[in-house]
């Protein structure tokens, strides 16, 4: 079985006694968990039922879980990436909605035969990243309504929402259906800088998988091949969730010499 230093790091038991209250604690603080242990689609409706009020949406099944697999029909189809078999950017699912749903599990069926892993980035470490580097960056991707997210229904929105209560979410998407005004578009690079050096990869066998605050982490994909499928489910948490995530504080980051911003 394949795994990843930052999988074992978020790891959960679903079996344990104490797995839903695990779960909660865990997503409090750093808003991201690993698991194993789903033998079948049933086991994971089981668990997304468990932790969450799933909410169906266009691509989902009658059970409100989405099959996530190359269908070979939805190529190039803006919106449609996952159905297909190429790389995904980070992006926040849903991200064209008023409201994105809050948590999102994925969970592999079957691996791919080569690459499919998952990339995932901590909105938190990328916030304090560019507020550390770029603070002109962040006032511009802080700005409402610099952005639009979807097709003719879509959100005009802002990369970072912060909110009275000083904590930050984040929602993104970079294919085409994303839309920046100009005084952002000057500070992308930067952006996609720090989503690069922040990203982890958490390759998933079957049986694996994760489970994020959508208001926090980012996910991508790696091109694959092979029957790579997952199963997804989106919705909101039975239990009281902090939007978004603290901000680092200045006597809580550290420069290596490598130039990365270390959040403690």
């Amino acid at each position: 079985m394949r795994e990843a230093q930052p999988y074992t790091a978020h790891y959960v038991d679903i079996q344990s006694p104490r797995a839903e209250e695990k779960a909660r604690e865990q997503l409090h603080h750093t808003g991201l968990i690993t698991l194993t242990g789903f033998t079948s689609r049933t086991v994971v409706l089981d668990f997304a039922t468990r932790i969450m009020n799933i909410t169906p949406h266009r691509d989902s099944d009658p059970d409100g879980l989405t099959t996530i697999r190359d269908t070979r029909r939805h190529t190039h189809r803006a919106g449609y990436g996952g159905f297909g078999n190429g790389e995904l950017a980070p992006h926040t699912e849903r991200s064209s909605l008023p409201t994105p749903p809050r948590l999102m599990l994925l969970v592999c069926g079957t691996p791919a035969h080569y690459g499919g892993d998952c990339l995932l980035t901590d909105g938190r470490a990328v916030y304090t990243d560019i507020a550390a580097r770029h603070r002109e960056a962040l006032i511009a991707l802080s700005k409402e309504r610099t952005a639009f997210f979807g097709s003719g229904d879509g959100t005009d929105t802002q990369v970072f929402t912060e909110h009275p209560d000083s904590r930050v979410s984040v929602r993104l998407r970079l294919d085409g259906l994303a839309r920046f005004s100009p005084t952002v578009q000057t500070y992308l690079p930067s952006l996609r800088n720090a989503l690069t050096t922040y990203q982890i990869r958490v390759p998933l066998d079957a049986g694996q998988g994760y489970l994020l605050d959508n208001q926090r982490w980012l996910h991508a994909r790696d091109a694959f091949t092979g029957p790579r499928l997952c199963w997804r489910a989106l919705g909101e948490p039975h239990f009281p969730l902090p939007v978004g995530f603290a901000p680092a504080s200045r006597n809580a980051t550290t420069t290596t010499a490598a130039g990365r911003v270390v959040v403690r």
